[in-house]
């Protein structure tokens, strides 16, 4: 990189491999196995010294430069080699942690950490008349210590470890030139224009000659927010998110109840009917339009909720996960899916009209398929009525609101940073057995778009983030 006459201020490209990386000599001479987080790769050929640089590269950064220099050989041997490591670098890069330092002997400036298997990694020289600036879709948050910089756009996070690299991260919220960057920061600009170079490699900054080359609102982006983006990316490729090991260990050792405890409350035994398959057709339930109902004036019955609720979300029976995860932890068995059985996701019902029961907020216990009364305040089933009306386009209340919730410590520790993305998986596959059990009793349930705002978790009194508002769903008595 860049140096100066001051050596402190010289910068310095490191390279190094994450920590999950595991390097191996393979059983024929010059051959290499690297075991990491997305598999194992086998390189023939590979060559000694490839195989003691990476293993140097497992210490820690190195400079690739001084390892070169430090071999006793000629310069067509050092550049042969050179070249072979690069060719094992490209077919590793999944795991190729690039940083950049100072000649002061410190942690490195930044450090960019791949969080996709095969990443390209292209440093490019940034010109003093080039303007640069963050992707609206970046993100900074802390993480053990450091600041991380990282964007769903990019293949790579970059971990902010010293002072001047977070000032130019921060000064680039606003397009600017590398020595416009420099006033701003008080940072050398040779400097600015490699922590920028590392930044725009790693695809969290954009760099252009006008400001219009900025907009990131070309083609299918201008469909996405940046927080739908963030969570889209992370649930579905974990970004190399792994579920920690204290979490595992507690979740094992004192794993989350089957379901939530019942709370204290007067208590409402449900009928159990008799399931005789004289229901109609599921094509014939399948076929019929799916519009939200008009809601009526009529009331629902006790027996008919406790119809529902025993067709749709009881505990049929309790058992092993499926798949085991770990061998022996109990799950159980509910009409509608869920991964390995975990059933995260708990029941509350706010009843307008329903022959049998008080007008109140309910909780649902899948287990004694009961109702206890949570609630009565009038004001706060108001409250909760009202979200569902204004979101069902409605002048009328309806006769009952099912509120979802999920506690995540139910599959967090199994589903690391795709949990919450399950869960929303759960939530429609809930509603649509919902919907279909209502349906053949010749009622009517609807998934609601709720602006739930904080309504839901403080009426509810949820104990938020354990447990939280995940959905809703109308019942009205006629189909």
């Amino acid at each position: 990189m860049t140096s100066t006459s001051d050596d402190v201020m010289t910068t310095v490209r490191l390279w190094s491999l994450s920590e999950d990386a595991l390097v191996e000599e393979g059983e024929e001479a010059g051959s290499l196995n690297v075991v990491t987080r997305w598999g194992e790769l086998n390189l023939e050929s590979a060559g000694a010294f490839a195989i003691e640089s990476l293993r140097r590269m497992g210490l820690g950064p190195v400079s690739l430069q001084n390892v070169v220099t430090a071999r006793k050989a000629g310069p067509a041997r050092k550049l042969h080699d050179l070249a072979g490591l690069e060719r094992v670098l490209d077919q590793v890069s999944g795991s190729v942690v690039h940083s950049l330092g100072l000649a002061d002997g410190q942690r490195p400036l930044l450090s960019v950490v791949p969080v996709v298997p095969s990443p390209a990694f292209r440093l490019t020289e940034v010109g003093p008349k080039a303007l640069s600036r963050l992707s609206r879709f970046a993100v900074l948050r802390p993480e053990d210590g450091d600041l991380v910089l990282e964007s769903p756009r990019a293949d790579f996070r970059v971990v902010l470890s010293q002072p001047q690299a977070v000032r130019i991260a921060s000064a680039l919220a606003t397009p600017a030139t590398t020595g416009e960057l420099a006033d701003a920061t008080a940072v050398p600009e040779h400097v600015v224009a490699d922590v920028v170079a590392f930044l725009t490699a790693a695809g969290v900054v954009l760099c252009g000659d006008a400001a219009d080359d900025f907009t990131e609102d070309d083609d299918a982006l201008r469909h996405w927010s940046h927080h739908e983006l963030l969570f889209h990316t992370h649930s579905r490729s974990r970004r190399g998110e792994l579920v920690s090991e204290s979490a595992y260990r507690q979740a094992t050792e004192h794993p989350a109840p089957l379901t939530r405890p019942v709370p204290d409350g007067e208590r409402f035994p449900l009928v159990s009917p008799e399931l005789d398959g004289s229901s109609p057709s599921l094509t014939e339930l399948l076929e019929t339009d799916h519009v939200c109902p008009k809601f009526s004036p009529a009331e629902l019955t006790r027996e008919q909720l406790g119809e529902l609720l025993f067709r749709s979300a009881r505990v049929r029976s309790t058992g092993p996960a499926h798949p085991p995860i770990p061998p022996g932890h109990d799950a159980t068995q509910r009409p509608y899916f869920a991964i390995a059985c975990l059933y995260e996701l708990e029941l509350y019902l706010s009843i307008d009209r329903c022959a049998g029961l008080p007008r109140a907020i309910y909780h649902y216990d899948p287990a004694g398929h009961a109702l206890t009364l949570i609630d009565d305040d009038p004001g706060h089933l108001a409250a909760m009525l009202d979200l569902a009306k204004v979101a069902a386009g409605s002048v009328r209340r309806p006769a009952a609101m099912i509120s979802v919730t999920a506690r995540m410590a139910r599959t967090a520790w199994v589903l690391g940073g795709a949990a919450y993305a399950v869960t929303l998986m759960h939530v429609g596959a809930l509603q649509q057995t919902l919907y279909l059990c209502a349906k053949a009793m010749g009622l009517s349930a609807h998934a609601v778009p709720v602006d739930a705002s904080d309504t839901v978790d403080r009426v509810l009194g949820l104990d938020w983030p354990a447990e939280i508002g995940v959905g809703e769903c109308v019942l009205d008595a006629q189909g």
